[in-house]
C-alpha cells in the first residue's frame, strides 16, 4: 500500500512531508519580502479548503470503509473531533490575548497544528500512492497557507521580517517530526489501528476546512471568483484520483 513497497514507511514518510516543509520554508519567505493581500490569501483558502474536503470524501472515508472496523472507526473519529475542538478553543482563548508582547501561546498552537499535519503524512504512507499524494498536495496546501498567515501574525506582534520567518520555517520542521512518528507507529498497525488512524485523520481534515480554512476566507468580502476557488481545488483532485486510477 505505500508509496514503494521496496521503501520502508519511514523513507516514505521523509519523502512525503519533505513537500509541507519546503511550502512552511517557501510560504515563510514569500510572507516576509511581501506580505500577501487579503484578496489572495482567501483565494488560497478557499483553494485549500476544496481539495482538503475532496481528499476526505474521495479518498480517507472509501478507504475506511474498505477497512470494516466500525467501532475502531468511531473511536478514532471521536478523539479527532475532541483534540480539534480543544485545540481550537485554545486557539481563540490565544486570540483572546493578543495584547500580550510575548506570542508564546500562539507559536504552541501552531506548533500543535504542525505537528498534526505531519502526523496525517504519516497516515498518507498508509494510503496507495494516489490516495498519499492527494492527501499530502492537501496538507502542502494547507502548510503555505498557514505560513503566510503566522509571519503575518508575528511582524503585527512586533517580530521584524527575517525573524518572523525564520521562526516559522523552523516550525514546519514539527511537520516532519509528525510525519516520522506517524510513519513508525502506524507502519505496524493492523486493519483495526488504521481504521481508527484514518477516522482521527478525517475529523482533523474535516475541521481545518469547515473550521479554520472557509471560516477565515470568509473573513474577506465573499466574490463569483473567491467562491469557485472553492469547487476548482475540488475538481482538480476528483480529476487527479480518476487519471490515477
Amino acid at each position: 500500500m505505500r508509496l514503494d513497497d521496496t521503501v520502508s514507511p519511514v523513507a516514505s514518510a521523509a519523502i512525503y512531508v519533505s513537500f509541507p516543509v519546503v511550502a512552511a520554508i517557501v510560504g515563510s519567505a514569500i510572507a516576509a519580502v511581501r506580505r500577501p493581500g487579503e484578496v489572495f490569501i482567501s483565494a488560497v483558502q478557499h483553494l485549500a479548503a476544496g481539495i482538503v474536503l475532496a481528499a476526505v470524501v474521495g479518498e480517507i472515508l472509501p478507504e475506511l470503509r474498505n477497512e470494516g472496523r466500525l467501532p475502531w472507526a468511531v473511536a478514532g473519529f471521536a478523539l479527532g473531533v475532541a483534540l480539534m475542538l480543544t485545540l481550537g478553543a485554545y486557539g481563540r482563548r490565544v486570540d483572546a490575548q493578543r495584547a500580550g508582547a510575548a506570542p508564546v501561546g500562539f507559536l504552541v498552537a501552531v506548533g500543535i497544528d504542525l505537528l498534526l499535519d505531519g502526523l496525517l503524512v504519516g497516515l498518507a504512507v498508509q494510503l496507495g500512492s494516489t490516495q498519499g499524494l492527494i492527501l499530502t498536495i492537501a496538507l502542502t496546501l494547507e502548510v503555505s497557507f498557514l505560513a503566510l498567515s503566522v509571519v503575518g501574525e508575528l511582524t503585527d506582534r512586533g517580530f521584524d521580517a527575517k525573524r518572523a520567518a525564520l521562526t516559522c520555517a523552523g516550525l514546519g520542521l514539527l511537520t516532519a517530526v509528525g510525519a516520522i512518528l506517524g510513519a513508525l507507529v502506524l507502519g505496524g498497525v493492523g486493519p483495526a489501528g488504521l481504521a481508527f488512524g484514518l477516522a482521527f485523520g478525517a475529523a482533523a481534515l474535516l475541521y481545518l476546512a469547515i473550521e479554520e480554512l472557509i471560516a477565515e476566507a470568509h473573513e474577506t468580502k465573499e466574490t463569483t471568483l473567491l467562491s469557485g476557488m472553492f469547487f476548482l481545488g475540488f475538481l482538480v483532485i476528483y480529476v487527479l484520483a480518476e487519471l490515477g486510477g
